[in-house]
């Protein structure tokens, strides 16, 4: 591949840039029961794979106004329910999600030519789960956490490393930091789930589980 040189250069190749799709179909019959088994089952072969932050995900939300953003976080939680993520409840994710009550997040696993996308409403995630995970954060993030306004505009990095070692003085003889209040779950409880696998030519195939008031069903999709 010719290096780079320039912003110019990167504008001419764009329309070129492709990857040739050869992985695996994807068939109605190959699908678990379920998405969570599903999803369960691609996420250890990305593991397998050695995909780096296999369970990254990018958040798709909206404000009041419609006007979506997205960031990746990563998925701390699956089950049933939904997948499940972390994050400051005074964040700008968190103020979107309060308003519209609905998010889509894809992980997407670009090494394995696939990507999974959950879409559906959004709780908070019970105190008490919130709790278990915390106590499993390295110290280093909880406090972390308890320093950053998150999504709140900061004069420097030295105001953050200031809030920080403010922190640590704070909890400097505590064992157990506890979790701030203002920090917790939402759990996208998941009213679509598609599983999208590359193929040639670009028909890739886009199988999607729906719930239905009887339960789920599978359509496949056009690419």
């Amino acid at each position: 591949m010719p290096e780079v040189g320039n912003i110019d250069d990167v504008a001419v190749q764009l329309p070129g840039m492709r990857v040739a799709y050869e992985g695996e179909s994807l068939d109605e019959s190959e699908l678990a029961d379920s998405w969570t088994e599903q999803l369960q089952r691609w996420l250890n072969q990305a593991i397998a794979a050695g995909v780096a932050e296999p369970n990254a995900m990018v958040l798709a939300t909206a404000d009041g106004e419609g006007r979506p953003s997205s960031r990746t976080v990563l998925c701390k939680g699956l089950d049933e329910r939904g997948v499940v993520f972390y994050t400051n409840y005074t964040s700008a994710k968190s103020h979107d999600l309060s308003v519209t009550r609905y998010a889509s997040a894809t992980f997407p696993w670009y090494p394995l030519h696939r990507q999974v996308t959950v879409r559906g409403e959004v709780e908070k995630v019970d105190v008490s789960e919130t709790a278990e995970y915390w106590a499993s954060r390295p110290r280093g993030s909880q406090l972390g956490a308890w320093a950053s306004p998150q999504s709140q505009v900061v004069r420097s990095r030295r105001e953050l490393d200031n809030a920080l070692a403010a922190i640590e003085r704070r909890f400097a003889d505590v064992d157990k930091v506890p979790f701030p209040p203002h920090w917790g779950g939402w759990r996208i409880k998941p009213d679509t789930v598609e599983f999208w696998q590359g193929q040639q030519n670009r028909l890739h195939d886009r199988l999607r589980y729906v719930r239905t008031h009887d339960g789920w069903r599978v359509d496949r999709v056009a690419p």
